[in-house]
């Protein structure tokens, strides 16, 4: 059981056979936080890696259940090299029909890659902090209960990609979560925080709460203990949802052998 909690009984053994979800992470000392946590409650490992740090990306997600880019200081519209690579190799997942989640800059960067802008807003504004969201009619069908207030920590926001579904709208920046061809999907806000994980962004990104429309440090708090168990909740169903194709019977279940680096030695915090 270790860590990780509890394990669905009766898929511990199906997922101990499946192969790694990639973990691309844009920070020296970046966690993949409750991504980690869901994931490994349902027995996957991780093949966790950085490319601005000298990791490569895999040519192929053939020994891969699916694949997670992270946040980061950077920003899709950036002109450095590793930016232009990653938002490029996001095309192998797509192409080889892979689960993809891309998270606050990676779900900027999946909207870059299929040919949406990625803006600043207006008039300057950030979202720092817990802010409301609002489903879709197609966002419920993806997920019962929805929260209403989720956690952000941003300055850009993106246009809705051509063939994309909109999955939730926000009022600051009015697309909050797509998904494209029922594989892929963006979340500009964080599931992944967790309490150890926002303590770490207040306290070394504390300039960015004086930014315009973001919440003072206290706020995050506060609000986190009114929120995120709703949030918790609605992450748990979706990541259900998203692992779907890693079921399909067509997937060959013993054929894959384990990527030799970096797999499942993370913290979760």
């Amino acid at each position: 059981m270790g860590i990780c909690g509890n394990v669905h009984p009766r898929r511990e053994t199906f997922w101990n056979m499946r192969p790694p979800v990639l973990i691309v992470l844009h920070g020296e000392l970046s966690t993949p936080g409750r991504v980690a946590i869901q994931l490994r409650n349902r027995g996957l490992s991780l093949d966790v890696r950085r490319p601005r740090f000298g990791d490569d990306l895999p040519e192929t997600l053939d020994k891969h259940s699916g694949a997670v880019i992270f946040g980061g200081p950077q920003s899709a519209n950036d002109e450095d090299e590793v930016v232009k690579r990653e938002i490029e190799w996001i095309g192998i997942p797509l192409k080889e029909k892979k689960p993809f989640l891309g998270i606050c800059l990676g779900a900027q960067m999946l909207a870059k890659h299929l040919g949406a802008r990625v803006y600043k807003h207006p008039d300057s504004h950030a979202e720092i902090g817990y802010y409301p969201i609002k489903p879709t009619a197609a966002g419920r069908e993806l997920c019962r209960d929805w929260p209403d207030h989720v956690y952000q920590w941003h300055r850009e926001g993106f246009d809705l990609p051509g063939k994309a579904v909109l999955l939730a709208e926000g009022d600051c920046f009015p697309n909050q979560a797509f998904s494209y061809d029922n594989l892929a999907y963006a979340m500009q806000f964080h599931m992944d925080v967790t309490h150890h994980t926002m303590c770490r962004w207040t306290t070394r990104g504390h300039e960015r709460m004086l930014l315009p429309n973001a919440k003072p440090r206290e706020a995050h708090f506060a609000d986190r203990l009114q929120h995120d168990p709703a949030c918790r909740a609605w992450f748990s169903e979706f990541i259900d949802h998203w692992l779907k194709p890693c079921e399909a019977p067509e997937a060959s279940i013993g054929s894959h052998k384990q990527p030799q680096r970096r797999v499942s030695k993370v913290s979760l915090l």
